[in-house]
Parts: structure tokens; C-alpha cells; sequence
């Protein structure tokens, strides 16, 4: 057997040792090892990079049907904030019904599967987890609807091909129910979005639980990934391109100064004179502390 040689023409020991032990090392220890670094790198890309999420509802068909997996980006909303048209995945506040549908509880295998599922990222979601499509951000005003039942922002209709079945015009609107396609203008508050499902008439959305702490967003779903046969991105549709900022309030400036008569101007003349030849208003004048 060859022996490792330093520059100096020396045997070094410790690297042969160390490539017997390599050399003995069976499939067996090698595989568990392989294994477990494996497992720790798909936390780590769960925590911090990517995660894919099951969809358990009909909420956002056709974009997403039931049992279709996503792949959502968890660091883009680090650099910034969520745009219109994105679909997101979010947790929802106190007022949002969970939307998951009812399973039997599950044996020691199925938690323990469930947990480890959890772990890197391809368990079914919780009970307040959601993905919805944002459609108004901070300052936007929301409404429905335009003279052909359209949503409104910052008064701009929205033409949206990916509504599969919208909720009825006729149903009158209730604040606890989302039954109804109209609702009352909306004015988004600070830090918060209104997000909406694609399939209207089933979604359980900010028409009737209200908008969406920015806090609460998990990451933007940005591809569809299982089934292969549905494999897909989810860009921004194009309408929103047309949509305009939401509205600036003026700024809050000093208040207006009420012009003078004529007569005021000539009476406060002698006033002004004999104040500029004092040093107070020097002072005051050029913006310097005695």
C-alpha cells in the first residue's frame, strides 16, 4: 500500500489513518450520516428560504386546485412588501374561520409523520393558514362594483380572467358573510393588505374578515410544483398594471397668512423701521442664538 509523503520525504501517519478509516467506513454508517444531513439542510431551506404548501380548499380555482402544491418564497417580504396581484400565503387574524376541512386524529404514526412533514415543509397547513391574491395594499381603496359588477381600485375596474365563478350580484352585502359580490369601499389601513380568493362564490376572504396584517404574510407562492402535470408559475396578472397609487394626502403645511389691508401695511412701516436698527432683530434675522 502507498504511503502518504510529505515535501520533506517523511510518512505523515495521520493521514494514512485517516484514509483507512475512510476506506473501512461500510454503506451502512455512510447512509444514516448522508441522511441526516439531508434532513437538516431541507430545515434549514424550510425555515429560512422555501417552503411548499398544500391546498385544501377550492378557494383560488382554477389558479389552484385541491391538492396542489406550491412553492412559496419566504424571504422576499424581508426586502420588501407585497405588490397587488401576488398570491400569498398567510396566517389569518381572530376573524378568519378556518377554511381546512375536517380530519379524523391521527394515530402516534401520523403525528410523529405529520411533525416530520412539518419539519421540512410538506405537511397539510394549519387551521390559519391561508393563500389568497392580494388586491389592495397600504392607502388602496377596495369596492365592488363598477356599473359590470367589476372590483374597483383607487377607482380603476379590474378585468380578472382568473375569477372562476364570482359571487351573486342580487345577494344583499353582509359585513359577517362573504355570499355577496358587492361590499362597501374599503380604505386599506397602514401596514396591512386586502386579499381576495379566485373562486369568489366559495371564498371566505377581507370581504367579510377583514384585511391582513403584513406581519402575518409567510411568503409569496410563486410556482406550482406538484402535480408534475400542473407544473406552473403565478405571475402578477396584467391588469393590476393599469391600477394607480393609492391616494397622497397633502402634506400639513403652516397655516395660510391672511394678506394685510393697505392701511395695516403703511401703519406697521414706522414699526418695522425702528426694529431694524436694533440688535434683538438682528439677531432673529440672521438665525443665530445669543
Amino acid at each position: 500500500m502507498a504511503q502518504t509523503v510529505d515535501e520533506d520525504g517523511t510518512v505523515d501517519p495521520w493521514r494514512r489513518r485517516v484514509r483507512r478509516t475512510r476506506r473501512q467506513m461500510p454503506l451502512w454508517q455512510e447512509l444514516p450520516l448522508l441522511l441526516v444531513v439531508a434532513f437538516c439542510l431541507a430545515v434549514l431551506i424550510r425555515t429560512f428560504l422555501l417552503q411548499a404548501f398544500f391546498i385544501p380548499s377550492g378557494s383560488m380555482e382554477d389558479t389552484l386546485l385541491v391538492g396542489d402544491r406550491v412553492l412559496v418564497n419566504k424571504v422576499v417580504y424581508d426586502v420588501r412588501d407585497p405588490v397587488r396581484g401576488e398570491v400569498v400565503v398567510f396566517r389569518g387574524t381572530e376573524r378568519w374561520a378556518p377554511q381546512v376541512d375536517d380530519q379524523p386524529e391521527p394515530g402516534f404514526v401520523g403525528k410523529l409523520g405529520r411533525t416530520v412533514g412539518d419539519l421540512v415543509g410538506v405537511s397539510r397547513p394549519g387551521e390559519k393558514d391561508f393563500i389568497k391574491r392580494v388586491i389592495g395594499v397600504p392607502g388602496d381603496r377596495v369596492a365592488c362594483c363598477d356599473a359590470q359588477g367589476r372590483v374597483t381600485v383607487n377607482g380603476t375596474p379590474l378585468d380578472e380572467p382568473y375569477v372562476l365563478e364570482n359571487s351573486p350580484l342580487d345577494v344583499p352585502p353582509n359585513p359577517r358573510e362573504c355570499r355577496s359580490r358587492r361590499f362597501d369601499e374599503v380604505v386599506v389601513p397602514p401596514g396591512q393588505i386586502f386579499v381576495m380568493g379566485d373562486h369568489r362564490l366559495v371564498s371566505q376572504d377581507a370581504r367579510c374578515q377583514g384585511p391582513v396584517p403584513i406581519d402575518n404574510v409567510v411568503g409569496r407562492a410563486f410556482m406550482v410544483v406538484w402535480p408534475s402535470s400542473r407544473w406552473t408559475t403565478l405571475p402578477v396578472p396584467e391588469t393590476f398594471a393599469d391600477v394607480a397609487g393609492p391616494p397622497v394626502a397633502a402634506p400639513a403645511g403652516p397655516a395660510p397668512v391672511r394678506p394685510l389691508p393697505s392701511g395695516d401695511v403703511a401703519l406697521l412701516l414706522p414699526l418695522t423701521a425702528a426694529l431694524a436698527g436694533s440688535r434683538a432683530f438682528r439677531t432673529v434675522a440672521s438665525g443665530r442664538a445669543t
